[in-house]
């Protein structure tokens, strides 16, 4: 049980294991640490997290038995000579970023996967549910941190929000079947799918509209499937400014995540480190009556049940020099 993250400390991009309040370094530990005859040969290879993820269960086992090792100098005052050297920072002193901090594919999200957004949106045109997943994606470049500013863009005027359930997944494969689809799961994390509605309406389309510069604030952290009972049974809600507007549970996932990867992967090859997003239930500021889009000063902050918050302003764009 883990919860992993990527952060900045120093001027330098990190991958780490949260410890309450703390976050340890895995590279850095596990050098100090095999000077005191302990074996962590497979993060000795690690560079950040799609390449632990690479390595798998080897990876993810050493980085559980470093973080025994590490809580037990740190439970008995003996972790100064990891301080030191920053291997275990306070987490208010680093920049958390998002989990894959810079994700190789674009981030692969699903429309319409909730009943009740489904409820909210279609339904009121007399349209059915969904017989399929619907897949669209967002680009990487959209990606940034758990509390980083979402920067209000020239080009949209209706700017939305969707929290949604992300699935990390943790190894490479192909036409996977719907039975073994959580063997190929890492774990999970939080997205808030930023939308540029007027320009969904316009392009018809839903590719630019979710690409935007910041438009995937990702986060805290990838906790680790074994962490998380039941993924088809998470509370999760969203608030602007404190104002709860969504408020469901993943039991009302249209799609369930087996299936999701059973689909996409028909034919074509997934990647640890590849991010799907489920979708976003009921409450979205375009299904209100009138529409409630967001604005320059809101705060977002988006929860999933075992997986934390992420929180997130909505600033000017500023001006390019």
């Amino acid at each position: 049980m883990m919860k992993l993250v990527s952060y900045d400390f120093n001027g330098r991009g990190r991958v780490g294991v949260q410890f309450g309040d703390e976050i340890i370094d895995v590279i850095l530990t596990g050098e100090e640490l095999r000077k005191r005859k302990f074996e962590f040969p497979t993060l000795g290879q690690v560079s950040d997290m799609i390449s632990l993820l690479e390595y798998g269960d080897l990876a993810l086992n050493e980085a559980r038995e470093l973080l025994k090792e590490t809580t037990h100098l740190i439970n008995q005052g003996k972790d100064g000579f990891l301080r030191e050297i920053g291997a275990v920072v306070s987490i208010n002193n680093v920049h958390l970023r998002s989990p894959v901090a810079r994700p190789r594919k674009n981030i692969v999200c699903l429309g319409l996967n909730y009943h009740d957004h489904w409820l909210e949106t279609l339904a009121r045109r007399g349209e059915p549910l969904p017989s399929s997943p619907v897949f669209f994606t967002k680009s990487p470049t959209a990606v940034i941190g758990p509390f980083d500013d979402i920067l209000y863009p020239a080009a949209t005027e209706q700017l939305d929000y969707e929290v949604e359930l992300a699935v990390i997944l943790g190894r490479r494969g192909k036409d996977i079947p719907r039975r073994d689809g959580f063997d190929y799961v890492a774990g999970y994390s939080i997205l808030n799918d930023v939308s540029a509605r007027d320009l969904q309406r316009k392009h018809q389309q839903w590719f630019r509209s979710k690409s935007l510069d910041t438009f995937a604030p990702l986060g805290p952290c990838l906790t680790t499937k074994d962490e998380i009972h039941d993924p088809d049974n998470l509370d999760m809600e969203l608030t602007v400014n404190g104002e709860i507007r969504q408020r469901s549970n993943t039991k009302n996932l249209i799609f369930k995540i087996p299936e999701i990867l059973e689909t996409l992967s028909q034919d074509m090859t997934l990647e640890p480190g590849d991010i799907i997003a489920t979708g976003t239930p009921a409450g979205v500021g375009l299904g209100m009556v009138p529409p409630r889009y967001l604005s320059i000063g809101d705060v977002i902050e988006a929860r999933i049940q075992g997986l934390g918050f992420i929180r997130n302003r909505v600033a000017e764009k500023r001006a390019c020099s």
